[in-house]
């Protein structure tokens, strides 16, 4: 809590301010969710925040589309009972006084570069970017060259790099030579077309980009996997399902509902590493690890049993929230912790992806999207 007495490393760990940019619509949108974590004082992320930006619903055309009501009711309680202060633009947001500040940009893709420009205005001392990033490999690189010419931190916000089941999974193979690790991630959609068209049309960088980022993330930041060091990518046609739908506006979307492949790398020991991704496939993720020939000899998952009564606590305080934010709640709240202490002690936030590796890993996912649709025409 912000009033009980505190230590000194504590105060300038909480002297650090937030700014959430792209707060969405409550019980939906990540951002929501991010503003959710850091308003709740039983978690000890040792950040303030103040200030939420919100372009859409606080426009003139989002102030009656779906979703308007809750956000407003939202806003209300958040400046009554936090004192927090919402605006519709970056740039309206006071200078920093004291202190540190970090900004969360967790809005669409396509708007990241400009809000992430307008956050280096602002005076940020570091940013806290959600997954991709940026449309395309150009645009990120032009944003990490502009944050290193500010001596601006990027942390990413890929969340299965600090996850307890890919650590593990890492873990025992590592100690275990000739295994093989393959990353399962699961969605819940439907599988219908209007469900698929729909995911396809608003997810529209396509399931590399979106979806099955997290995992290549993993490949690029503890298996040496870059656009140089790949020797091969191979598709499970068996498993894998290419699909070209309409979406709710009627323009056709071809994107993968399912997703299975291996990556076969150049380094001196072979290092292979398989990722598997099915949209209608449930809501959790599994790291899988296999002998040469194949037979598993162990799996963990996210949600992680240890994790049971966190996510659990967070499914009674806020019911009715998408599932997936339930079972990604802890790893939500160790990135933001590491974060928030990195920024406080000048330390590197453990595992956390820098945006040197989203750029790694966004050109991953352009390299192997023509090739593995090629593969599965």
């Amino acid at each position: 809590a912000h009033n009980r007495y505190i230590s000194n490393e504590e105060e300038t760990m909480s002297n650090l301010s937030v700014v959430l940019v792209g707060c969405g619509a409550p019980l939906r949108s990540m951002g929501w969710y991010h503003a959710t974590q850091l308003l709740n004082e039983k978690n000890d992320i040792c950040a303030r925040l103040d200030f939420i930006v919100e372009p859409w619903f606080m426009s003139d055309a989002g102030k009656s589309s779906p979703g308007s009501s809750e956000f407003a009711e939202f806003q209300k309680e958040a400046e009554a009972k936090h004192g927090i202060k919402f605006f519709s633009k970056v740039e309206d947001v006071p200078p920093v006084v004291e202190g540190k500040r970090l900004a969360i940009i967790s809005a669409r893709t396509s708007d990241n570069p400009a809000l992430f420009a307008s956050c280096l205005g602002i005076g940020c001392h570091a940013i806290f970017l959600e997954k991709p990033g940026a449309p395309s490999v150009a645009e990120l690189k032009n944003m990490q060259e502009s944050a290193k010419k500010l001596n601006v931190e990027i942390f990413m916000g890929f969340n299965k790099n600090v996850s307890k089941y890919s650590e593990k999974a890492r873990e025992y193979a590592s100690a275990n030579a000739g295994t093989k690790v393959t990353f399962y991630h699961n969605n819940n959609y439907e599988d219908s077309p209007e469900s698929l068209g729909e995911c396809f049309e608003r997810n529209a960088e396509g399931m590399l980009k979106n979806m099955a980022i997290h995992e290549l993330a993993l490949a690029v930041s503890f298996y040496n996997v870059s656009v140089e060091t790949i020797a091969s990518v191979e598709a499970d046609r068996e498993y894998s399902r290419m699909q070209t739908l309409p979406g709710p506006s009627g323009k056709e979307f071809t994107d993968f509902s399912k997703l299975k492949f291996t990556i076969t790398t150049k380094s001196g020991d072979e290092v292979s590493i398989s990722i598997a991704a099915d949209r209608c496939g449930g809501d959790d993720s599994i790291g899988l690890v296999t002998d040469k020939a194949g037979k598993e000899l162990v799996r963990y998952t996210m949600p992680d049993p240890e994790d049971s009564a966190a996510i659990e606590d967070a499914e009674k305080r806020i019911p009715g929230a998408m599932p997936y934010f339930y079972v990604q709640d802890p790893d939500y709240f160790k990135l933001k912790q590491r974060v928030a202490q990195a920024i406080a002690t000048g330390g590197s936030a453990e595992g956390v992806a820098t945006i040197d590796v989203a750029v790694e890993t966004l050109r991953v996912a352009e390299y192997l999207t023509p090739t593995l649709m090629g593969q599965l025409k």
